[in-house]
């Protein structure tokens, strides 16, 4: 990749490096159409290896390629485009710059977020039924998609990052996957990239038994990782000559039984591809667990651990203890190894190689490991994420207040974390090694106290328009009372409901609009109708939500809800669109559309 992607470049060099490992003996190459510096110069990389093939003397018979397509490169960043129809025009392109009429090995460079994995793999397996294609391949899948995959079309090969310092490739469970099912593994960056070289070369175990082996830090460390499996192959990617013949002598190193041993206890992901997960599972009869707890932010995980810590469990949170997910790990062990036979960690866990680490550790002190996985939905987490923040600040938080916030309160975080979160979760499976799998439900509990009723309203296109046609009123005398409304209200305000009012004000962000001009158009629009009505309005600009204002997120609501004490369920949102209605189910309000509700009965 670096051959074409790095600004520097010199195709010079990068002719004889391929050439270097062509005479070392390497005979797999892995390209692709997007390792090019931008969208103007696509398939760089693949005519630069068929210009140094075409150059080569030496027989190619054997030379296999691969390539991949799915990534596009508009001036210089990599944008996801798995669809059939692009699939299709890059494998053709791809043909042309390599020169040849069939393709060793097509490759989706990756899963698009917004085209199903099982499409992109229809689109694959159409081209190898057109015979363009030989072998289908996938690279940066996690299990499930490469399950889901299998479903559609026979998988030649998956490439994932696999490095000594870098385990959660080993992790998630596609390792051992492929090797299990006959699916060549291509493990890339196995070095970790050019930043990792100092860090491999100061490394004491693998200087001493490179020294042992006459050979090199970085090819100790290749041939570690090549002994794992015999379907393991690593493309290094080297830009220089001498790293190339360097490199390529990694395949002819040996190691003994010694050399293993400790190169596993040294980097221990690598033992989840050499030890069958049958020999590495404790007894059943195990005296303990360490529990963990999963689900979205929000989902109530700390409520469930706490239950436990009455238990006498020792509980381990990374919210608590700071730093990351890795960082439980050697805390965990500690405690194991000092005679804790009880210990629930509870946190996001949303990625099978983040829960493999806590299992691994788990046996190897003879303890099982148990999953309860709060089956939250991302609506009740939001609710719960939003009244976290009213109850610590008092006040829902601007995006730069959540953002200061979150430094130093992980309890605090805007709406994209749990969309994030969502789109990533990896739901627990029991071939990961749980001793058991507990889906625990979400109930919300009602607060007592809480009885007061209310109706609460969306202003613009519900109570009001605006005279000049603009999105919502821009000054007092452009609000439009809409027919019905001021007669319904106030014989709302007679049955003794509370009237609360909600709106959005995207100008204030834009600067097309002040809070005072806002404020005044709420004013009059509140004396046209002739009752009290107070209201909230999120004034942060369109795009992706970065605050919990903006409907249908729940934050202006549940601060209604917080504020005066009210019971949801005997509260009624009048709305009219789907945001609207989204919003009453997120808050547990009644809903009702404008329309139903401003229509005089019998009408």
């Amino acid at each position: 990749m670096r051959l074409s992607t790095e600004a520097a470049r010199d195709e010079a060099r990068a002719l004889a490096v391929i050439h270097t490992a062509l005479d070392a003996g390497v005979r797999f190459f892995d390209t692709a159409d997007a390792y090019c510096l931008d969208d103007t110069e696509v398939g760089h990389n693949e005519r630069l290896l068929r210009r140094a093939l075409d150059a080569w003397p030496g027989a190619k018979g054997d030379v296999r390629i691969a390539t991949k397509g799915g990534l596009q490169r508009p001036g210089g960043r990599w944008r996801h485009d798995a669809r059939a129809r692009h699939l299709g025009a890059a494998c053709l392109e791809s043909r042309r710059a390599l020169g040849v009429a069939r393709i060793d090995l097509y490759q989706l460079h990756a899963p698009d977020p917004h085209v199903g994995i099982a499409t992109s793999v229809r689109a694959l397996l159409a081209l190898q039924q057109d015979g363009v294609i030989e072998q289908i391949g996938l690279c940066n899948v996690t299990l499930r998609q490469l399950q889901q995959a299998r479903d559609v079309a026979r998988i030649a090969s998956v490439q994932l990052e696999l490095s000594p310092f870098r385990d959660a490739g080993f992790r998630g469970g596609v390792p051992e996957f492929c090797a299990a099912n006959g699916i060549t593994l291509i493990a890339h960056r196995p070095l970790g990239g050019a930043a990792s070289r100092a860090r491999l070369e100061r490394d004491e175990l693998l200087r001493e038994l490179a020294q042992k082996h006459a050979a090199t830090a970085q090819q100790l460390a290749l041939a570690w990782l090549l002994d794992l499996s015999e379907s393991l192959v690593a493309i290094p990617g080297p830009t220089c000559v001498e790293s190339a013949r360097s490199l390529a002598r990694a395949s002819a190193l040996r190691l003994d039984d010694e050399d293993r041993d400790r190169l596993d206890q040294r980097f221990p992901a690598g033992r989840l591809l050499r030890v069958p997960r049958e020999q590495r599972r404790p007894a059943a009869t195990a005296d303990g667990e360490v529990v963990l707890v999963m689900g979205l932010p929000g989902a109530g995980k700390s409520t469930l651990a706490q239950g436990l810590v009455a238990q006498g469990y020792l509980r381990l949170n990374r919210d608590l203890a700071g730093g990351s997910l890795a960082d439980l790990l050697p805390p965990l062990d500690r405690a194991l190894a000092a005679g804790e036979r009880r210990v629930v960690l509870d946190n996001t866990y949303l990625t099978r190689h983040s829960r493999n680490a806590v299992i691994e550790t788990a046996w190897r002190h003879g303890l099982p490991a148990r999953c309860v996985y709060l089956r939250t939905s991302l609506e009740d987490a939001q609710r719960n994420a939003v009244e976290r923040t009213l109850q610590r600040h008092g006040r829902l938080l601007s995006p730069e207040e959540i953002k200061a916030a979150s430094r130093t309160d992980p309890n605090i975080f805007g709406p994209g974390v749990q969309f994030r979160h969502q789109r990533e979760l990896e739901p627990p499976e029991p071939e990961e090694g749980f001793s058991r799998i507990e889906e625990v439900p979400f109930e919300r509990r009602p607060i007592a106290q809480r009885e007061r009723r209310a109706l609460l309203f969306w202003y613009d296109g519900v109570l009001r328009r605006s005279r000049s046609g603009a999105r919502t009123p821009v000054a007092p005398d452009d609000v439009l009372l809409l027919p019905g409304r001021a007669e319904t209200l106030r014989r709302c305000q007679e049955q003794g409901l509370l009237l609360l009012g909600l709106s959005w004000h995207p100008e204030i962000a834009t600067g097309t609009a002040t809070q005072a001009q806002v404020e005044a158009c709420f004013a009059r629009t509140h004396e046209l109708l002739g009752v009290p009505m107070e209201v909230l309005y999120c004034p942060h600009g369109d795009g992706p939500p970065v605050c919990w204002c903006r409907k249908p997120l729940p934050g202006l609501g549940a601060a209604f809800v917080e504020r005066h004490a009210l019971d949801a369920a005997r509260c009624t949102y009048v709305g009219d669109d789907p945001a609207d209605r989204a919003l009453a189910r997120r808050l547990g309000f009644l809903y009702s559309d404008q329309r139903d509700f401003f229509t005089p009965r019998g009408a």
